[in-house]
């Protein structure tokens, strides 16, 4: 029996969780019976275009996806759904945000890939409001009441047309992840960063054998492969297949540039070079392959945690493990930012560790390139800082507790409240943050 069958039996009497794709074209009214118990809802990848006024009946929803349907506004009656705190509108036709259309109990929004000019100046009002997705819209310019949402601190725009960045925004207190490649007027090619670097290679894909799965992300799914590389010799490689043009984060062509104008660092997952070929035209990336032995820092942020990682329970590092991963991501930072390479998405989840505490940095797909001689840059760069700052702290919390390293840990902790400072400009660089780990 299909989840909608069981609905209209009323087997699901009671359920905190829902998921509905079977090609709707309207919510079926038995949905409501569940409005003392409903918490999550997923009718993604349907046909809907409106929601009944009955919506507003279920109080306690908490998350909602209408992801993959046909809406060309966001349903005002949201507004009405007081325990929403998450919404998930990607890839629709939204080309309007009423003023009375968000509840303002939100903290998590996608609004990505849809036809968005315009947001609506009520968004000031959402002062919960952590995450923010915004990518692959028509977005000319911010209103000023964003600034009004203080507790904001990740925001997507990459891939809309913006033409400039308001100071407001880059010193707004908590942001700490920023996006916004893919804006042609803010744009910075890779060549105007670093010249094309040597390792850098057109990889036929008919010289890869792409082997098992090794995990996926936002923007695309990674596999083992074998390259047969000029020298002749198959060189165990990681493959990066992009799922499309564009993703959460912004274009897949933006990632491509980054990645180029990085550059090669010991604490950077570097990439060998891009594939041409590709069967079905996609964007695809060759990577150094990683030794089995380093493992994911964290995994991303779920549902309650909306903008922290989530770390495997009883999880402890020791205080030279901690120090040596914190100071290998703060110098990967450091040698982006001075390449004018904001990394957008510093988190434990993008980090690859070893047991001694060696660190690997990836995934640019967040990445934004950015004159290094602008005036924004050092503000660039300190919100940069702020995602270490978290990520610091949550090192030090799951430090191992011992007595005789206790002025050590006093010492970064004081550093990583220096970098979580809600003032931007009095946050420390990069470079200073090496020199004190």
């Amino acid at each position: 029996m299909s989840p909608l069958d069981e609905l209209r039996s009323g087997k699901l009497k009671g359920s905190r969780s829902l998921t509905l794709s079977c090609e709707l074209h309207e919510v079926p009214p038995e949905l409501f019976m569940l409005a003392n118990s409903l918490e999550v809802l997923d009718l993604a990848n349907n046909s809907l275009s409106t929601l009944p006024s009955a919506f507003a009946t279920l109080t306690k929803l908490k998350v909602l996806f209408l992801s993959g349907n046909k809406f060309t506004e966001v349903p005002t009656v949201l507004a009405q759904c007081r325990s929403l705190e998450m919404l998930g509108m990607k890839s629709n036709q939204i080309n309007v945000i009423r003023e009375d259309s968000l509840p303002p109990s939100l903290w998590w929004l996608t609004l990505t890939d849809n036809e968005i000019k315009k947001l609506p100046n009520s968004i000031g009002a959402l002062f919960r409001l952590q995450k923010l997705l915004l990518a692959g819209n028509r977005i000319q310019e911010l209103p000023t009441s964003l600034a009004d949402c203080r507790n904001l601190e990740l925001i997507r725009l990459s891939a809309n047309q913006l033409s400039n960045l308001p100071e407001w925004l880059l010193t707004m207190p908590r942001l700490s992840w920023l996006a916004y490649a893919g804006n042609s007027a803010l744009s910075t090619t890779a060549l105007t960063i670093s010249e094309q670097p040597v390792y850098w290679h057109p990889i036929s894909w008919r010289n890869l054998q792409v082997k098992e799965s090794i995990g996926a992300g936002a923007s695309g799914n990674i596999y083992h492969a074998d390259w047969l590389s000029p020298h002749g010799l198959p060189i165990p490689v990681a493959l990066k297949v992009f799922k499309g043009s564009i993703t959460s984060d912004g274009y897949s062509s933006d990632e491509l540039l980054a990645c180029q104008a990085a550059g090669v660092h010991p604490n950077l997952i570097s990439p060998l070079g891009r594939v041409i070929d590709h069967p079905e035209n996609r964007d695809a990336l060759v990577l150094r392959l990683t030794p089995p032995h380093y493992q994911n820092l964290a995994s991303p942020p779920d549902f309650s945690s909306c903008t922290r990682d989530v770390y495997d329970e009883g999880c402890v590092f020791s205080l030279t493990a901690a120090t040596a991963i914190a100071k290998g991501v703060a110098s990967a930072a450091q040698h982006l930012h001075a390449r004018g390479i904001m990394h957008g998405d510093l988190y434990a989840h993008n980090t690859l560790v070893s047991t001694e505490g060696d660190a690997l940095l990836g995934d640019f797909g967040a990445a934004t390139l950015y004159d290094r001689t602008g005036g924004e840059a050092t503000l660039l760069e300190r919100i940069e800082v702020r995602a270490f700052g978290i990520l610091l702290s949550e090192l030090l919390d799951r430090v191992a507790a011992s007595g005789d390293v206790s002025a050590r840990i006093t010492s970064l902790r004081e550093l990583a409240q220096d970098c979580l400072s809600v003032t931007t400009t009095d946050r420390p660089s990069f470079e200073s943050i090496v020199a004190r780990l």
